[in-house]
């Protein structure tokens, strides 16, 4: 298993700094959140990692410089994101865009054909993603919070070692958010997982660790409880809500 590894991390847009010299260490296996108010450089960051967009400085993982690559090469890397919205083929079936997604040296029409056989690592992505039971369903008619789940069971079966997830939960009813985290901690046991989130009761039930960024820059680093207590978080970002939570489990402990 292999950890990310950021370096003054550096990207500009015509003169404008989003991410300010970041240094970011994410260890092997672990289930990392990045918080911070809306332009502190979170996506930009990934995007930076993943290839799309120029920068300056070094982002390394398995040994491995990214920088300089191209997304395709990364990709193959084995290093994977989703965006906001998930990216399914809607008229295609769920085993159709993991088989897809998954290649296996065949052309297109052989994979759009209904097979005998489901090929085992499809077959583990399915039962690792919860849907096993809709396999044969259109994509299209899968809940919102399916949809997601399928895109990281595509991710899954290209064998993705790091996966960095752009608002997974994002318009997620509660016992879909529930269940994405728990899809997600059962990932990060053989594999590095970056998650960039909005949602705090989220962030509080799931994460190992927490990264906070402001204005492109990390602002502080920890557990969640280490972040929350962080008077510089509060102050930018969490404010008296966070405070008062972590008030409030001081006394539950006490």
């Amino acid at each position: 298993m292999s950890g990310l590894e950021i370096r003054r991390l550096r990207v500009t847009f015509d003169g404008f700094t989003a991410v300010d010299g970041v240094d970011l260490d994410v260890r092997p296996g672990d289930l990392r959140f990045l918080i911070g108010p809306n332009g502190a450089g979170k996506t930009t960051l990934v995007d930076a990692v993943t290839g799309l967009v120029k920068a300056e400085g070094s982002a390394r993982f398995g040994g491995e410089e990214l920088l300089g690559r191209s997304v395709h090469r990364i990709a193959r890397s084995g290093i994977g994101r989703t965006f906001q919205t998930a990216t399914v083929f809607e008229e295609l079936t769920v085993l159709q865009n993991l088989d897809i997604a998954a290649g296996a040296g065949r052309g297109v029409w052989t994979m759009l054909r209904r097979r005998k056989g489901v090929p085992e690592p499809v077959a583990r992505a399915l039962e690792t993603v919860g849907l096993t039971e809709l396999a044969d369903s259109p994509a299209g008619t899968l809940a919102h919070g399916q949809k997601q789940w399928l895109e990281i069971g595509m991710l899954l079966v290209q064998d993705v070692r790091l996966l960095l997830l752009d608002e997974p939960v994002a318009g997620m009813s509660h016992d879909e958010r529930q269940a994405t985290g728990e899809l997600l901690q059962r990932i990060s046991e053989e594999r590095t997982v970056v998650v960039i989130e909005h949602d705090m009761d989220f962030m509080r039930s799931f994460a190992r660790s927490v990264s906070v960024l402001h204005a492109g820059k990390v602002l502080s680093e920890g557990t969640v409880a280490e972040v929350q207590a962080d008077p510089k978080v509060q102050e930018v970002y969490l404010g008296h809500a966070a405070a008062e939570a972590t008030a409030d489990v001081a006394v539950q402990e006490a």
